[in-house]
């Protein structure tokens, strides 16, 4: 097949952690990948190149900081100069401070105003300068990547809870927005594997939190892809859920 007939997918923060295990299984599904990072993790998010060519695939590594309107705007001009097509959108990329809910002074304006821009900010940002590209497939589709810290209010601080509880809002805001053309859907992982969890906790301390989960474990980045994909690709009538993947921490 020629490759202009090859889908694209852009990810947000896909250098490392759930964002590379998307760019990963959308590449080994035949998609041509954007890898996107903000600057302080060129080094992986090249790896992630690597790993995507790896299986034969394509991709297009792109600096952008998605806090910054001027900065998405540039990289979905550079996406459609590429490649012409966007077929799936993953806003991936997130941040938040360790702060305990219960230290309310600590919780200050430039936590709360980081977080936002990135968080809740961003991924609308992205949705609206991808929409004229993805108006143009018939299959397309945004997933947001939440957290189940938006729908219990427990996590890494007050405001991340905030900002997620928010893109919650806004997935199913931008599914009666942009449809019927684009479907718009969120996943909201529980605690996962991953590096960020661990600079904030000990694994003794992780091991407590697993303990009472109905399923004991923490996901794996590529289990949240799996459900990425599937929301992406393969639900078809499915738009303005947030679908939970917890091991049923949250019911």
């Amino acid at each position: 097949m020629d490759a202009s007939h090859h889908k694209v997918a852009l990810v947000t923060g896909s250098a490392t952690g759930v964002g590379r295990a998307c760019a990963l299984r959308f590449a080994e599904s035949g998609y041509r990948v954007v890898v996107n990072y903000p600057g302080d993790d060129e080094a992986e998010a090249q790896e992630t190149c690597r790993l995507i060519s790896e299986v034969n695939s394509e991709s297009l590594l792109l600096r952008c900081d998605v806090s910054s309107n001027s900065q998405v705007q540039a990289m979905v001009s550079q996406v459609a100069n590429k490649f012409g097509r966007l077929n799936v959108v993953v806003n991936n990329a997130g941040t938040t401070h360790f702060v305990p809910i219960d230290d309310l002074e600590a919780m200050d304006e430039t936590k709360w105003d980081q977080i936002f821009a990135v968080n809740t900010k961003g991924p609308f940002f992205v949705a609206r300068a991808c929409r004229r590209l993805l108006e143009l497939e018939s299959d397309a589709a945004i997933v947001n990547v939440s957290s189940v810290a938006g729908i219990s209010g427990f996590g890494s601080s007050i405001a991340y809870c905030a900002s997620k509880g928010a893109l919650n809002t806004i997935t199913k805001s931008l599914a009666k927005s942009l449809a019927p053309k684009i479907r718009v859907n969120a996943v909201c992982p529980g605690p996962i594997n991953s590096r960020w969890l661990r600079q904030d906790m000990s694994e003794a301390e992780i091991e407590a939190r697993i303990a009472t989960i109905p399923i004991p474990k923490l996901s794996q980045p590529e289990d949240i892809a799996k459900t990425i994909f599937y929301l992406a690709v393969q639900a078809s009538m499915t738009t303005g859920q947030l679908l939970v993947v917890d091991g049923g921490r949250t019911m």
